[in-house]
């Protein structure tokens, strides 16, 4: 029996783990204006523009699956909501397609960093 209420506790955390997650998740529209930017939005695709100049950092936010196309490349790092980080040089030119994620990135380079994302509805 306690073996079966450890499961149950365990889940539950887990549960309100992933719920926690959601709430932290932020339109980059919204919580990134300064540096994101709407170009176009339908029913299928929305088309953002995001600007990084070096030392810029994003606050976290979300995707849904979505394709970027680098204009501007440069050094950045990115952190996801589970804690990893990584770093990734972008060249101009570069497409890059990601699943849905929580994450915000920070243009460590000495270059402005410029891309164009195209995020898909109703993939998640």
């Amino acid at each position: 029996m306690k073996t079966i209420t450890s499961l149950v506790v365990v889940a539950e955390v887990a549960g309100l783990s992933n719920l926690l997650r959601g709430a932290m998740a932020q339109d980059t529209l919204r919580v990134n204006a300064d540096s994101v930017h709407l170009k176009l939005e339908n029913n299928r695709v929305r088309v953002l523009e995001s600007i990084l100049q070096p030392g810029g950092k994003e606050k976290m936010h979300s995707h849904p699956s979505y394709v970027v196309y680098v204009i501007k490349g440069g050094r950045v790092r990115i952190r996801n909501a589970d804690g990893k980080t990584s770093e990734t040089d972008l060249k101009a030119g570069d497409v890059i397609f990601r699943d849905p994620v929580i994450h915000w990135g920070e243009n460590i380079g000495t270059t402005e960093i410029a891309e164009v994302l195209v995020e898909l509805k109703g993939q998640e």
